[in-house]
């Protein structure tokens, strides 16, 4: 097939989502042309490495102030600020004059939604990833950063009435997660048609997130990896330096922490005032730190879709302690292929019970390592969303084969936190 992929953002290792599905598009045979936003200079390794999968790659220029601008013009309107963040009419042109070469249009994101409005006429498939309002209810109640609640908030209604109408412009919407499928079931408009709501889980690139060619891991190490401008991560990283590495000190002083991850907001960066606390900032991979690290620790308060940070850290036979918002989306069995702890004690006691325990953490590491192998494969997502193209063009859908595990989480469960 002939896709237009149109992204708000660079796909990259960050963007790991798009750069991934694309790649593999591309192994399975499909010619995938590519429009993106990209502010000056920004991930340039990134660009060149598309043009290997891309028949063509599209850069439209922007930048921060605009997209800034942008959402500030919105405030008066009805429209989610994120999708005015992301709005670009030269994007949309630059479509336009693809689109009639091209079987399909694959949209990304809520942030790229307003891309599909112009281009209607087309097959359009929507990559919503998450159900961005379910993610706005979790960071009012739980967030650390004042600015990300401000955000929720001012976002919450317009990005609900947003997500419920999808199905008035695209033949398919696909997610990350049932939770994120039932989220925004709940929210359809009932005066708008249903779109087809389908799950694409995300994958861990198996070769590069692999085990250490040595078993040799640093003593009493601990990280946490991501993003850490995204405000779930940073609250993540704040419960740890504050609440839980206190608890762990108090039985093992030795014990270092490390908080990987581009851009930390100033309180972040502040915890490594203590020296076992090291804040790298951008790194040119993650992968090294973990397959160093004893353990990796994932304490998010809040979260939707899949943490990648999870499945990385399990794809390098890394022993994963997370908490129950990190696991909600995956089938992985506490206690047996990673751990799950709900409270700053409890994680604490696992974490400093795991530490005293080589041969079990090897046991996990490895469990995790064939979790994440048998259901997290790229290559298996790229055969789903290629059969999410075949439905948006009106063919025939067969049932993917792909085998997913039971989840932990019943809907009643669902609705309570919801």
């Amino acid at each position: 097939m002939h896709i237009l992929y149109l992204t708000p953002y660079v796909p990259s290792q960050v963007r790991v989502r798009p750069y991934q599905l694309i790649r593999h598009l591309a192994e399975l045979g499909h010619a995938v042309t590519l429009i993106c936003l990209a502010g000056p200079d920004e991930e340039p390794l990134a660009q060149a490495e598309l043009r290997r999968y891309c028949s063509e790659v599209v850069i439209i220029p922007t930048s921060a102030r605009q997209a800034a601008l942008q959402s500030l013009q919105a405030l008066s309107s009805s429209a989610p600020l994120q999708v005015a963040y992301g709005r670009s009419m030269a994007l949309v042109r630059a479509a336009q004059q693809r689109a009639d070469r091209h079987d399909v249009v694959h949209i990304e994101h809520l942030r790229g939604s307003s891309y599909g409005a112009p281009l209607s006429h087309y097959p359009l498939v929507l990559d919503a990833v998450d159900c961005i309002s379910l993610l706005f209810e979790r960071t009012l109640r739980q967030s650390a950063s004042l600015g990300g609640r401000v955000k929720a908030l001012l976002d919450l209604a317009r990005t609900r009435q947003a997500e419920g109408r999808y199905g008035a412009i695209f033949d398919q919407v696909v997610v990350t997660s049932p939770e994120d499928r039932w989220a925004l079931l709940q929210l359809q408009a009932q005066d708008t048609p249903a779109a087809p709501i389908e799950v694409i889980p995300n994958g861990v690139d198996l070769e590069r997130f692999a085990p250490a060619a040595t078993s040799t891991r640093e003593p009493a190490t601990l990280v946490l990896s991501g993003k850490m401008s995204y405000h779930a991560n940073a609250t993540a990283a704040l419960w740890l330096g504050r609440a839980i590495m206190p608890l762990i000190w108090r039985e093992r002083r030795d014990v270092r922490c490390l908080i990987v991850g581009r851009d930390p907001p100033p309180a972040v960066r502040a915890l490594a005032n203590d020296p076992r606390i090291t804040v790298t900032g951008n790194v040119p991979s993650v992968v090294p730190f973990l397959q160093r690290a004893t353990i990796a620790v994932v304490p998010l308060r809040y979260s939707v879709g899949i943490q990648n940070k999870v499945l990385e850290a399990m794809a390098t036979a890394t022993p994963v302690v997370t908490t129950p918002p990190a696991v909600r989306a995956l089938g992985a069995r506490a206690g047996e292929e990673l751990f799950v702890a709900a409270t700053a004690q409890a994680f604490a006691d696992t974490t400093l019970e795991l530490l005293e325990r080589p041969e079990q953490r090897a046991t996990i590491g490895r469990a995790g390592r064939r979790y994440v192998e048998r259901y997290h494969d790229w290559s298996s997502s790229a055969v789903l969303l290629s059969q999410a193209y075949v439905a948006a063009q009106g063919g025939v859908r067969t049932d993917a084969v792909l085998e997913q595990p039971a989840l932990s989480l019943s809907l009643p469960d669902m609705v309570q936190l919801h």
